[in-house]
């Protein structure tokens, strides 16, 4: 019988001396294998577990409930989340209106480029949108994320190093296993139509699409919010606000030595 993989999240009641040695020895006593354990913020423990019967969790649940010491918090087989949980020792948190939208701070840049890396590793088409202010490392982390996935990058519109707008690509740039990183304020603003009918192809293949400034993507095209699949904001801060009053001025000046790209 294959071996499934559980998450098991528990909170803290009293923390005292031999408590982990306690649990392991339970889990070891009912053959239940720990992969993976570590703290996860404000006096939680989170454990990946490996066990071959779903009846062993079933006992195990209810020994536990007996504790007094801990509380059972999560017992689940493990969603990206959790796995990205225990191996950060923090989860990655969602926005309570919107479930597809995560926040990240650039303190987090490690776990952001991580939980990216698993979204790509993914087959088939994914459309990522990433919000944030200039130079707060959005392109940098897709491209980090990339590489952690082992994916072919693809700029079709950027300002990363000099401003680049595809109007086409060659023969080997198409595959399922490239990522394409669109620029949405480049590709709205200064674009021709051929980068337009480049941009519609790219979003028909089955690859995954990352568009920086999805919100001014969607203002000026016939694509909607609703069409992405994840949208990743990444803040200096906890509190700072995204705007595009600068986003959308040109980040490029043609007297400071770098010239537009425009294939």
């Amino acid at each position: 019988m294959e071996r499934k993989k559980w998450y098991l999240e528990y909170e803290i009641q009293y923390n005292r001396p031999g408590l982990l040695g306690d649990i392991s020895s339970l889990l070891g006593m009912m053959s239940i294998n720990i992969i993976t354990i570590n703290g996860v913020e404000n006096s939680h423990r989170g454990m990946l577990l490996l066990c071959k019967d779903d009846d062993q969790i079933t006992r195990l649940k209810s020994i536990l409930k007996t504790m007094d010491t801990i509380k059972i918090t999560k017992l689940r087989r493990p969603k990206l989340r959790d796995t990205l949980a225990v191996r950060h020792g923090r989860y990655i948190h969602s926005d309570i209106d919107d479930r597809k939208t995560f926040r990240f701070i650039r303190e987090d840049l490690g776990l952001l480029v991580d939980f990216m890396a698993e979204l790509f590793m993914k087959d088939g088409h994914k459309l990522v949108g990433i919000r944030g202010m200039p130079r707060v490392g959005k392109t940098e982390s897709v491209v980090a994320a990339s590489v952690c996935a082992n994916k072919r990058w693809l700029f079709v519109s950027s300002t990363l190093l000099k401003q680049t707008i595809r109007n086409q690509l060659i023969e080997d740039e198409y595959s399922e296993d490239t990522l394409y990183i669109i620029d949405g304020i480049v590709s709205t603003r200064r674009a021709s139509e051929k980068h337009w009918q480049l941009v519609r192809e790219i979003m028909r293949l089955p690859a995954t699409k990352v568009v920086e400034h999805p919100d001014i993507f969607v203002q000026e095209s016939e694509y909607k919010l609703e069409d992405f699949d994840y949208i990743i904001e990444l803040r200096n801060s906890d509190d700072e606000e995204i705007t595009y009053e600068k986003v959308e001025k040109p980040e490029w000046n043609p007297s400071d030595g770098f010239s537009m790209f425009d294939f």
